[in-house]
């Protein structure tokens, strides 16, 4: 693990070197480096088996969003500065990351929140961002009733984290079947919990709160149409949280979208942590894609 300061907040981040072999020829080739970008109460971590498939090939950058994981705050007098919780205001954390790290050749790769993140990001740094993977990620209809529940569910699932849920037997069982098609190993589950109970709770609630708002929902489909690089979504075919008509409604404002939906690839007996789930499956989606453009 490493560290850097984004904006005046201590930032966790794990950079993997690309395994690929010199060219015997001596001719360089600039292939560009995955961003990976985590979801809500969640972290770093659940891209690893990913990053492990594809360090082949590419250089990997995963980073703990502000608030979440080893980037939260630990203590109670830890706290962070107003920098704000919007999706534009993380892009501008990720700007200020690949401007720290000096990364000018990227494709980021989002998950669920962390994919609305990718977009924003891509949207405020063109010059470093060539193309977005989002993964189970999706939307751009805001349903009044149904984000008020959603957003009501969260607020409660975040105020009522006791420590001692920690140590409450089989907990990490439910964790592990939680938003995913088959259940996971229990070294997920216990990551899960570990994530849900360390995540800073103004962050979580101002995630929660500022990301899901109906101006935020409405303005994505726009910021999608915008995008000049390409943008690819990764949807699970049984994703319970995002599913496949809304991934499908956000992806047609890009122009490749087309008549059929080019843009969108659906993986098979997978929920909501489709890179854990059908790791060998995105890890392939993602290198079709990118040998599209980086043969």
């Amino acid at each position: 693990m490493a560290t850097t300061v984004i904006r005046d907040v201590l930032h966790a981040y794990d950079f993997t070197p690309s395994d690929r072999p010199a060219d015997p020829a001596g001719e360089e080739t600039e292939y560009p480096t995955l961003v990976f970008i985590h979801g809500w109460l969640l972290s770093r971590a659940y891209w690893q088996p990913l990053i492990d498939l594809l360090k082949q090939d590419y250089a990997c950058l995963a980073y703990d969003l502000r608030g979440f994981g080893e980037s939260a705050a630990k203590t109670q007098g830890d706290r962070y500065p107003d920098q704000g919780y919007t999706l534009q205001d993380y892009g501008t954390d990720l700007r200020h990351l690949l401007d720290t790290l000096n990364l000018r050749n990227v494709w980021l790769v989002g998950h669920s929140l962390g994919g609305s993140i990718a977009l924003w990001g891509a949207a405020i740094c063109p010059e470093r961002v060539r193309g977005i993977i989002c993964i189970n990620a999706g939307g751009g209809i805001y349903l009044k009733e149904d984000f008020e529940k959603f957003r009501n569910a969260g607020q409660n699932l975040v105020k009522n984290r006791w420590p001692f849920l920690k140590h409450l037997p089989l907990l990490d069982l439910f964790f592990a079947r939680l938003m995913v098609h088959r259940p996971l190993s229990r070294q997920w589950g216990k990551q899960r919990i570990h994530d849900f109970l360390q995540a800073d709770a103004t962050a979580a609630l101002g995630a929660l709160l500022e990301t899901t708002t109906e101006q935020e929902v409405h303005y994505l489909p726009q910021l999608v149409a915008q995008l000049g690089q390409p943008v690819y979504f990764l949807a699970g075919q049984q994703d319970p949280v995002m599913e496949l008509k809304y991934v499908r409604h956000l992806a047609s404002f890009h122009p490749s979208f087309g008549c059929m939906g080019n843009n969108v690839r659906e993986i098979d007996h997978c929920g909501h942590l489709a890179m854990v789930e059908q790791v060998a499956s995105v890890a392939e989606n993602i290198r079709k894609i990118l040998n599209q453009y980086h043969p």
